[in-house]
């Protein structure tokens, strides 16, 4: 054997040597949560497949829910907090509440809410290309208060058996919200801004707060501002959803709003769950825990991919997000690696690759 074929049988049959870690400072840290059940399996996918963009990107991890409580002695540490503050960008899998029972236990997503100031939820609700949905064409936005109305958690018992809850409707917190909402119209290029009330049964509050939106509306006079009231809403949302443009309401019909309209582009998992504050701002997964699927591979890692899609427009890495964007729609159109929920049979970490392998143009 010649000196050349030598040096490259040897170089063919040595070990590849291996990646020199990336020690260059991370562009952009955030605080990342898994969540409960699932949350953890979610997360995982989602760093993947950030990483897999090439996205200077580093990640702060901070456990809440059942494992914090279980090691700190509450679900929201107050490390979670402080690091939401110094990073001003997290990204949040779904985390437990108590339900029923009169439990004195508020939900965890409600109080990082408060603790934050994150006043406004923006839930967008379009089609993803692939994703089954009864409505085609899709694009709006509900704007929710966050931080009072009857999620204010206000509740005593009068006397046994009666029990009484306190709705707070506050003129600062509907200002800021309706400015916010005529804002994001504004800065997005939409069109129309819908009030949705009850202000024809709850005089006073929301009285309070259509009066609020319609004060607001008179600084916009380039956007329409269009009044509703939410019974009416629900239904013209389910018979012509194409009519609206930005709709911005109170706490709880905001729950049920966005939840109806996420159902319009194919469920919770096609929507983004973002909140927003004047120091920091929140993308969450807005689906429930799934704890039945924990630790079987088959949780939809768009969940968590479609915030996290969201998150890295706002920290302005729309090429990433736009390669995320191409391999989502791909697998959705053509390779059809889905899991249980999307009428496939694959497990989270094949949909995960699957997503990876489709982002090249």
């Amino acid at each position: 054997m010649t000196d050349t074929g030598k040096a490259l049988g040897h170089l063919k049959s040595a070990r590849p040597a291996a990646p020199r870690p990336d020690t260059r400072p991370a562009k952009h840290t955030v605080t990342l949560i898994p969540g409960d059940t699932v949350g953890d399996e979610i997360a995982e996918a989602v760093v993947k497949v950030v990483a897999a963009t090439g996205v200077s990107l580093g990640w702060d991890r901070q456990i809440a829910g059942q494992k914090a409580q279980a090691r700190h002695g509450a679900p929201l540490p107050a490390a979670l907090i402080e690091s939401i503050r110094k990073n001003k960008v997290a990204l949040k899998g779904r985390i437990g509440t108590p339900i029923g029972g009169g439990s004195s236990l508020e939900s965890p997503n409600v109080t990082l809410r408060k603790v934050l100031d994150l006043f406004a939820s923006v839930r967008p609700a379009a089609n993803l290309p692939g994703l089954k949905s009864r409505y085609e064409g899709i694009d709006l936005v509900v704007i929710r208060e966050n931080t009072e109305d009857l999620y204010a958690g206000i509740e005593h018992e009068v006397v046994p058996g009666v029990v009484q809850s306190l709705k707070v409707v506050t003129l600062a917190a509907s200002s800021r919200i309706a400015r916010f909402a005529f804002e994001y119209a504004a800065k997005h290029g939409r069109k129309s801004v819908t009030c949705v009330h009850k202000a024809n049964i709850l005089k006073m509050s929301d009285g309070l707060f259509l009066d609020s939106v319609r004060t607001v509306s008179r600084d916009f006079p380039g956007i329409e501002c269009r009044e509703m009231i939410a019974d009416n809403c629900l239904m013209q949302l389910v018979r012509n959803p194409w009519q609206f443009d930005v709709l911005v309401m109170g706490n709880l019909l905001g729950d049920i709003v966005s939840d109806l309209c996420a159902g319009l582009v194919g469920g919770l998992g096609a929507v983004p769950g973002i909140n927003v504050g004047d120091e920091a701002i929140v993308f969450e997964a807005i689906h429930g825990n799934a704890p039945h699927l924990e630790g079987q591979d088959l949780a939809n890692p768009l969940t968590l991919l479609v915030p996290a899609v969201a998150m890295l427009r706002h920290l302005g890495e729309e090429e990433a997000a736009g390669k995320i964007m191409t391999g989502v729609s791909r697998v959705l159109t053509e390779a059809r690696v889905l899991t249980p929920d999307l009428g496939g049979a694959s497990h989270t970490s094949e949909m995960t690759q699957a997503i990876i392998e489709r982002m090249a143009n």
